[in-house]
């Protein structure tokens, strides 16, 4: 046994205080249970995984990715484990806390600079395309995670965990946007389960790309690329909605002090939408939803910092 096998199984809590009497139930999945406190941590292990069964990643070979960080993070301790070396490419965009915590789990980090500290579609691109470079290294394999598809089958698993924990009970389901793998894997496996569930895709409001918007900077680490990801597909949820960085770090910091749900700005965002849907659907339906990562992860950033 070693510390990949404490992936998963999360708890699936219901909110208390913050739900009115006259909503539907809401459900948090809390994925920072997972070891380094991120959802990342199902799909990093799905990558390597995958990649070392078919031989893209060889024995004594390394790994590279761009991150907005927690997919760096959950890289890191999965490359850790299985003693495989990591190049992480990322910015000054992506809290200290993560950068710290990639570079204690033993990643070489090169850093995109980030005008304003901005996540913007340009450093993601700058990022993707430093990555690709270093990729062209003898013996290197590029996790590519808005072009893997190996990572949709850890939210498989999310899915199917989410539908025996709820009791078959699933009326909607929100989650926000990065490489979509998260909403790919949950919408289609609980629709495989029931064809009516209702899913909700989030982005931030100033990059509102999924709506039909133009792509801009914003707060929301891990959403909102600035593109149409490579993993989306229109079928994949009955509706998009959005969320301003503000509102999302407001709603966040709401979790914390009235459920004592210590969770990062993108929950925030998951939760101010799955709020709504409660408050529109009313009593006797479940909205589920997801507390993405840990609030650890912001502690030196706007989210939470003063």
């Amino acid at each position: 046994m070693n510390a990949i096998t404490l992936i998963g199984n999360t708890t699936l809590f219901r909110l208390e205080r913050m739900v009115p009497a006259d909503s539907a139930s809401v459900f948090l999945k809390l994925e920072y249970e997972n070891p380094t406190g991120s959802m990342k941590d199902r799909m990093a292990l799905a990558m390597v995984d995958a990649a070392e069964r078919d031989g893209r990643l060889k024995p004594g070979g390394s790994v590279v990715e761009y991150t907005g960080g927690s997919t760096g993070v959950s890289l890191a301790f999965v490359c850790a484990v299985k003693g495989i070396p990591l190049k992480i490419v990322t910015s000054v965009a992506v809290s200290s806390e993560k950068r710290a915590h990639m570079a204690a789990l033993g990643a070489e980090i090169t850093l995109v600079e980030a005008p304003g500290g901005l996540i913007t579609r340009e450093l993601v691109q700058r990022m993707i395309a430093t990555a690709r470079d270093m990729a062209s290294a003898p013996g290197s394999f590029w996790t590519d995670q808005f072009n893997n598809r190996d990572q949709v089958s850890a939210y498989t698993r999310m899915a199917d965990e989410i539908w025996e924990q709820s009791g078959g009970r699933v009326t909607t389901f929100v989650q926000s946007v990065g490489t979509c793998g998260s909403l790919r894997g949950n919408s289609t496996r609980l629709r495989q389960h029931d064809p009516s569930v209702r899913v909700i895709a989030v982005e931030p409001a100033e990059s509102a790309v999924l709506s039909g918007g133009p792509s801009g900077p914003h707060r929301i680490e891990g959403t909102g690329p600035g593109f149409v990801m490579p993993h989306w597909d229109p079928s994949l949820a009955s509706e998009v909605q959005s969320v301003s960085s503000a509102d999302a770090m407001a709603m966040a910091r709401r979790l914390a002090r009235e459920e004592g749900i210590f969770a990062g700005t993108s929950t925030g965002a998951n939760v101010a939408v799955a709020l709504r849907e409660a408050a529109r659907l009313g009593p006797g339906a479940s909205v589920v939803t997801i507390a993405c990562d840990s609030g650890m992860k912001y502690l030196s950033t706007e989210q939470y910092r003063g």
